[in-house]
This record gives C-alpha cells, sequence and structure tokens, in this order.
C-alpha cells in the first residue's frame, strides 16, 4: 500500500453540468442592463496526479511498512512455534502415560508376586492370615492405580488430537521418541543459549522490527514540517453550447488540457504536525522499554529453562541408579522372605521402593523430554531447519 505512493495517480474523469448565471452588461447593448447567460458542458477526460518530492515522508512511511512485514511475519512464526510446543508437550504427556502405565502393570505383576510369596508361606504355617490379608490389600491396590492410569492415558489421547485440531477421541496411535534428547547439551555454556534465543526468538525480532517500524514514523511525523512538489495534468475532450438570454452562441468540441507543477508547505496547523511528532516519538519511546523488557525476561527464561534441563538429567540419572538399586532389593528381599529370614513387612517395603522408583523413572524421562522442549522453545529454535523433528503421529479411524 504504501510503495503505491512512488506511483502517479491516474484517474478517469466525466462531467455533465448546466449552468445559468446572470452577466452584467451595458445598457445600450442589453436593455435591462444584463443578460442571462446558460452553459450546459460535457467534459471527459483522464487526470494525473504525482509527487514529485516530499523530503523523505514516503521513504519513512516504506520502510515503516516493511518493518511492520517483517515484524508480522516473525509473530506468526513465533505462532507456530507456540502451536508446535503444544503438540511436542502433548505427545510427551501421552508416551509418559503410556510409560507410567506400563510401570504400574509391573507394579501390579510386582504385587501379585509378593501375594503369592505370602498365599504360599500361609500355606506352609510360616505366615499368618493377617500377612496374606495385607499382600492382597497390596495388589488390591495396584489394580486400582491400574485403572486409574488406564483413564488418565486415554485422556491424555483425547488431550492430543484436540491439540493436532482433530475431533475429540482417543483413536490415536504415536511412535515413541526414538532417541533421547542430546544430553550432552548440557555441557554447553548457558550464555550460549542466552545468545541463541536473543538471536533467533522470532517475537524477539518481531518487537525489534517494530522499534524500526516506529522510528521511521518518527521521520513521516517530520516530514511533515516539510514542502511537498506536486505535478498535476489533465487532458478532456470538452463540449459547450452556452446561450445568451434566447440567442445561441457557438457551440464546439475541443480537446482541452491543463498541467502545472505546485509547492505545497504547511505553514500552520494548530499544533497538528507537533502532536503527531510527539505521539510517535512516544511510541517509539514504548517500543524501546518493550523490546528491552523482552530481552531480559528472554534471558532469565532461558536461564529457567537451562537449569530445569539440566535438573532433569541428574534426576535421570538418579533415578536410572535408584531403579537398579530397588530392583535388586526386592529381589533380594523376595528369596530372603521365602527362606524366612525376613518377614513380610521388609518385603512390602521392598516392593513399595521398587514401585516408587519404577514411577520416578518414568517421571524423570518425562522430565528429560518436556524440559528438553520447551529449552528449544525458549531459544526459538522450535521448528528450525536442524532442531529435532515433530514426533510422529498417526490417527486411527
Amino acid at each position: 500500500m504504501v510503495s503505491s505512493e512512488y506511483f502517479p495517480r491516474l484517474a478517469g474523469t466525466a462531467l455533465f453540468g448546466n449552468e445559468r448565471f446572470i452577466n452584467p452588461f451595458p445598457k445600450p447593448l442589453a436593455p435591462l442592463g444584463y443578460t442571462m447567460v446558460e452553459s450546459p458542458t460535457i467534459d471527459a477526460g483522464l487526470a494525473m496526479e504525482y509527487t514529485i518530492f516530499d523530503f523523505g515522508g514516503r521513504r519513512a512511511r516504506l520502510d515503516a511498512s516493511k518493518a511492520q512485514r517483517i515484524a508480522a511475519v516473525a509473530s506468526f512464526q513465533r505462532v507456530n512455534q507456540d502451536v508446535a510446543y503444544d503438540v511436542v508437550v502433548a505427545y510427551y504427556n501421552l508416551v509418559t502415560a503410556q510409560e507410567r502405565l506400563a510401570a504400574v502393570r509391573q507394579i501390579l505383576a510386582t504385587a501379585r508376586t509378593t501375594q503369592s510369596a505370602a498365599e504360599a508361606q500361609l500355606a506352609n504355617g510360616r505366615a499368618t492370615l493377617p500377612d496374606a490379608l495385607n499382600a492382597r490389600a497390596g495388589t488390591a491396590r495396584a489394580e486400582y492405580d491400574l485403572q486409574t492410569n488406564l483413564g488418565a492415558e486415554e485422556i491424555a489421547r483425547v488431550r492430543l488430537r484436540e491439540v493436532l485440531g482433530v475431533e475429540p477421541s482417543d483413536a490415536i496411535g504415536v511412535e515413541k521418541p526414538v532417541a533421547a534428547p542430546d544430553l550432552m547439551a548440557v555441557s554447553a555454556s548457558v550464555a550460549s543459549f542466552v545468545e541463541t534465543a536473543l538471536q533467533d526468538r522470532p517475537d524477539l525480532k518481531s518487537l525489534a522490527e517494530r522499534l524500526r517500524a516506529a522510528e521511521a514514523e518518527v521521520k513521516a511525523a517530520r516530514s511533515a514540517y516539510r514542502p511537498t512538489v506536486e505535478f498535476e495534468s489533465k487532458g478532456s475532450s470538452q463540449s459547450i453550447w452556452p446561450t445568451v438570454s434566447q440567442p445561441s452562441l457557438g457551440d464546439t468540441t475541443q480537446f482541452v488540457w491543463s498541467t502545472e507543477v505546485e509547492l505545497k508547505w504547511n505553514l500552520f496547523d494548530g499544533g497538528l504536525r507537533r502532536k503527531e511528532v510527539l505521539r510517535r516519538s512516544s511510541e517509539q519511546r514504548q517500543a524501546v522499554e518493550e523490546l528491552r523488557e523482552k530481552s531480559d525476561g528472554i534471558a532469565r527464561e532461558t536461564w529457567v529453562a537451562y537449569l530445569q534441563f539440566e535438573t532433569a538429567v541428574r534426576q535421570q540419572e538418579a533415578a536410572r541408579t535408584l531403579l537398579q538399586a530397588a530392583t535388586t532389593s526386592y529381589d533380594a528381599s523376595l528369596d530372603a522372605y521365602g527362606y524366612g529370614v525376613k518377614n513380610l513387612i521388609d518385603l512390602v517395603n521392598a516392593e513399595s521402593q521398587l514401585a516408587e522408583a519404577r514411577l520416578a523413572d518414568v517421571e524423570a524421562r518425562s522430565a528429560v523430554l518436556t524440559s528438553a522442549a520447551n529449552l528449544g522453545y525458549t531459544t526459538g529454535n522450535l521448528l528450525r531447519p536442524g532442531a529435532d523433528g515433530a514426533p510422529s503421529v498417526t490417527t486411527q479411524p
């Protein structure tokens, strides 16, 4: 739209008019001292206007519009990243729900193993009925948790379809991540992540371009203090057949034209231009502060995302160690209980620790995946070439 100001304005014109007026005339020639003149006119042609020079006003408006266009593109890129991040989080939530469900099934299997051991000891007279009942209660609790997690997994499926924009249903199948995020990324300096975020975040680029647009708008407002040079030209075919009182004058049809160059300089406008410059300058200062605030916010967000990812990686390592230790402890307690060395309380405690370790391992893996996605989203690298691809998702009829 602003680029069109560099082109001339060409318009077709058509005039159909009739005018009747009093024309004073000497009495010796006109007894009444005047004549009545009637002038029907038809005028059709072309008119052209062109701004030759305006001291940078058009250029400033063009720069502002270009900056606004780039800002709009950057904002749209960030919206795409918002959608992608929501999909990734919903996908990882579904994967986590599936892994938690698998862990709960393992917990149920372990509880049944504990119950079988208690029932066997009861049959051999080496355990009491309360011990067997306690083991049965543990199995019932695990079955209850299984049903809860079955529902959570189905809800996660529906949520993923909702984020994808598909009608609500649990008919969706996903592939699990083929590889974990690059854990070597934690060895990079957090300063490099902050620098990447300040360079690649589309919303920050959008604010930077809006600042450029505001600066250009200030220039355009100041250009209003200077004159403009306009060129105007018109050519048309004009037909006229005037009459004076009753007799007719000569009628004709001729090609007529006019050309002019106009220097226009507004000397006084009641302070309109000054107020416009003040308004645009205020918008420029606002854009500067918004850009500064956004830059500081991105730096803080990147720090938090980096620390969350680093913490999640350490938690995952600890969870794996915990799971290995809890598995070994339960196996040893089960053998010892079978030989009568340990009682059921020791076995149940080992079983509880193993269940907690399995769930902690699932949660730690989920935290690594989501924090890695959040780090990519925070630094603005989500959906960029070379970044991790989106998860593979297939809908099922």
